[in-house]
């Protein structure tokens, strides 16, 4: 706001002509060039700063309609330029409205007393009884949450995470409120205590109470019809809508909640979809996606992840409460009336199929299919990497990354072969081949977890996990060697030698950030030891993290090239890493063709059945073929033909530059 001033005896008579009233006019100071001239049947008290009024708003439909101040009751705000503030059937008290917003058919807009808006609540993440909760922030990354509720074996560190939450909500916590400028909130109910960013969009809504919309203008916020939210953050770029409500929530960057969705104790982040369903002590990594009514994710982690319709879980085992938890690590599905009881825990994209009641850990067999049969958990490894599906959701991620806003909270690794599951590859054929050892290799069935494993489907595991071992470390030798000219194996040798030491041993997904585990346990050692004790700290070691994950990559891959292909640094040679390139050529072409296989059967006959209503079989085909089209022409089979075609050149241009070398 520009420099102020009182109010002259001329503009005071004005506003009273025009139905205003105060108790101290003394206590109002305006803009310098303000008119009273569009402020009409106001109470004003407490104190008071009132910007200019001079511009027009265009409203959809065409309609404009000028700045203004008419029929409201207003206490001890700051009012900025060029606002709207009309039909305030209660009160506003304790604001500062920025320029250019438009305020309309309100009940009551308020804080009462000093407020943290809501940082620092305590959402029961995991367990609703508490002992994982989480304080959230306006800062809250998915990393930081990941190891707030899951590392409680390190008390200190946990003491630490919460002083500095603690440090910043009281940083933030004050007396007044803010409405950001160019925000519009229209038809509203009761408002207590809560933060607006600037662009927030407020229409509709019943109740907001305690927190922050962190909107923007690259990513603003939308707030709609009948949404209830108490002790809440909604972060830059997300939409809540369709009376849904929520409780002791963080909504992460790009999120969208609509369709009377409910949640309580639960954390969403970047780029969630919950409709229709319900949510409790839910932690929502990225991509974290539920559309159905009959669906309820409760005590759970999950990341890009789909919940198919009837998705449920249980938490009560026993007598003693809801003490239990599950994890269904990164790139999981749930089919229709899917059912886990807890505790379990089930490895990166894996389909579940059915109800589990057993508590099995799968998490060192990715790609596998867990299925119900007869009350028992069938268990069918590697078989979920020759599914269509798992690799149009690979590819779909990225581009659903619905972020705007150039200071992203989460650092998302969307890949789908990393060290993290390679590693658990690598883990997969040790239990495998220890299982064929202990039960003999013509065993019917085996037993890991609970779980059955049929003879057949270990052995079609041992070989879809050697296929995609062949295919991660070919890629990384192929891209560490590409657009470089090498005349001797000296200088293959130089070029293999990573970067950096940091990489080697485990990986660990930190809900969307993939790492190398040293990494993050120096970071936290330094935050228990006190030489990390900032947010903005904390977060700028993650994002260089994400930054540095291809250099830390390469360590990784080279260490397991020369374990799996018994090399070494200092005898490797061009004729090694072709003959590598060859066996990853191979194992390309024969996933691609698994996966062209599997595309292939949603273009079956029986696929057709519904189609052509009234019509013969040529109806039906004709008529499938205008909705889904043809199965040539499907983008997706074009692409994994391209695929194989682009590959096989990648890998023969490498050969081609090397194959002379002696």
């Amino acid at each position: 706001m520009q420099e102020t001033r009182s109010l002259t005896l001329h503009e005071i008579t004005q506003l009273q002509n025009q139905g205003c009233e105060c108790s101290n006019w003394t206590l109002i100071k305006v803009s310098s060039n303000f008119t009273p001239h569009f402020i009409k049947n106001t109470h004003f008290s407490g104190k008071i700063k009132i910007g200019v009024l001079e511009k027009e708003f265009s409203l959809a439909g065409g309609l404009k309609k000028h700045s203004c101040i008419n029929n409201a009751v207003i206490h001890n705000c700051e009012i900025g330029n060029n606002v709207v503030i009309e039909n305030i059937q209660n009160y506003i008290a304790n604001y500062i409205i920025n320029d250019n917003c438009f305020i309309q058919n309100v009940d009551v807009i308020l804080v009462d007393g000093k407020t943290t808006f809501g940082n620092g609540t305590q959402v029961n993440v995991l367990n609703e009884l508490g002992g994982r909760e989480v304080h959230i922030h306006d800062k809250l990354s998915a990393h930081f949450a990941y190891v707030y509720s899951l590392y409680r074996h390190r008390p200190n560190l946990i003491k630490r995470m919460r002083s500095i939450v603690d440090f910043y909500s009281e940083k933030y916590a004050a007396e007044m409120g803010c409405i950001g400028k160019n925000s519009m909130i229209v038809n509203v109910g009761y408002i207590k205590n809560v933060k607006i960013g600037e662009y927030c969009k407020i229409t509709g809504a019943m109740k907001l109470k305690n927190g922050s919309i962190n909107s923007n203008e690259s990513a603003p916020v939308y707030i709609g019809r009948n949404v209830i939210a108490e002790d809440f953050i909604i972060s830059s770029g997300s939409r809540v809508d369709g009376g849904c409500i929520i409780s002791r929530c963080f909504i992460g960057q790009a999120c969208h909640l609509d369709h009377g969705y409910s949640a309580s104790d639960s954390l969403f982040f970047s780029n969630c979809q919950g409709e229709n369903g319900e949510a409790c002590a839910l932690f929502a990594g990225p991509f974290t996606v539920t559309h159905h009514k009959s669906t309820l994710l409760i005590a759970g982690m999950f990341s890009f992840m789909n919940a198919g319709s009837g998705s449920n879980q249980s938490n009560h085992m026993y007598k003693l409460g809801p003490i239990h938890q599950g994890i269904i690590e990164r790139g999981a599905k749930t089919t229709s009336n899917s059912y886990v009881l807890w505790p379990a825990r089930v490895g990166p994209f894996s389909l579940i199929l059915g109800r589990h009641f057993h508590h099995s850990d799968t998490s060192n067999l990715p790609f596998s299919y867990l299925i119900e049969s007869d009350d028992t958990t069938q268990l069918a490894p590697g078989i979920n990497l020759k599914s269509v599906g798992t690799i149009r959701d690979a590819k779909k991620w990225p581009e659903r990354d619905k972020r705007k806003d150039p200071h992203k909270l989460d650092f998302i690794n969307f890949n789908l072969l990393s060290p993290y599951t390679i590693q658990k590859v690598f883990a997969g054929i040790r239990i495998l081949k220890n299982l064929q050892a202990t039960a003999g290799e013509t065993s019917e069935i085996y037993t890991y977890q609970s779980c059955i494993i049929r003879n057949s489907a270990l052995r079609k595991g041992l070989e879809l996990y050697e296929i995609v071992i062949h295919k991660f470390l070919g890629n990384s030798i192929i891209k560490r060697l590409e657009k470089t000219p090498f005349g001797s194996n000296e200088e293959i040798r130089e070029r293999l030698k990573p970067d950096t030491a940091i990489g080697t041993g485990e990986w660990v997904d930190v809900s969307g950030l993939i790492a190398p585990k040293s990494e993050i346990d120096n970071l936290l050692c330094r935050i228990e030891s006190g030489k990390i004790s900032k947010l903005k700290d904390i977060n700028n070691v993650f994002a260089e993290l994400h930054r540095q994950y291809y250099t830390l990559e390469w360590t990784w891959a080279w260490e397991k090239i020369q374990e799996f292909y018994k090399l070494t640094p200092e005898t490797i040679t061009a004729e090694d890493v072709i003959d590598i390139v060859e066996k990853w050529k191979a194992s390309v072409v024969k996933l691609d063709e698994l996966i062209y296989d599997d595309a292939k059967k949603e273009f079956s006959l029986s696929f057709k059945t519904g189609f052509g209503a009234d019509g013969n079989i040529q109806d039906k085909a004709m008529d499938f073929e205008y909705v889904r089209g043809a199965f040539d022409k499907n983008p997706f089979v074009v692409a994994t033909l391209q695929h194989i075609d682009d590959k096989k050149a990648l890998g023969n241009e490498l050969i081609g530059r090397i194959k002379d070398i002696k």
